[in-house]
């Protein structure tokens, strides 16, 4: 497991929302707790797959068996890994339609919708950042973020860019 969200279907030809940066920035310290949380959840994921895969390397389908002695902790952690994706898929998705989009989780990467100069564009936060000061094209990525325009930004992006 490496963080990355997994794909999804694609989302609707208009975005759920269009975000302004003053509200993208009012939901960074919500999403500072999310982002942690999502992140722990990834990591026992990977854990719980390990410890599957290593159970049904060792025993094959015999771990399968009512009968046999690991059949109650492989049912433990049949059921884990479907409680945490469930848990993972609704938070993301929850999200999604608000127009909010976790492209990375183990770096924090979120991706709101938002209006650049009339475009519909992303606009680009990491976890560490002090407030929403970049965006990028729909189709550009991360590598291919830029300021926002200084008219566009908020005073508490402004003011963090200038150390005050």
């Amino acid at each position: 497991m490496d963080g990355t969200v997994p794909p999804v279907a694609p989302g609707p030809a208009r975005p759920p929302r269009l975000w302004t940066v003053e509200e993208a920035n009012a939901r960074l310290e919500e999403l500072g707790d999310l982002l942690p949380q999502l992140k722990g959840w990834v990591v026992r994921l990977g854990e719980v797959h390990a410890e599957v895969g290593r159970l049904s390397e060792f025993w094959g389908r015999d771990v399968d068996a009512p009968d046999h002695a690991d059949h109650d902790l492989k049912v433990r952690l049949d059921a884990e890994w479907k409680n945490l994706t469930r848990r993972l898929e609704e938070s993301v998705a929850g999200l999604r339609a608000e127009g909010i989009e976790v492209k990375q989780i183990e770096s924090g990467l979120v991706d709101f919708y938002g209006l650049v100069d009339g475009e519909v564009v992303f606009l680009c936060w990491r976890r560490g950042e002090p407030a929403v000061e970049y965006y990028h094209t729909l189709d550009g990525g991360f590598r291919g973020r830029r300021p926002l325009p200084t008219r566009g930004r908020s005073a508490t992006a402004r003011a963090a860019r200038s150390g005050a």
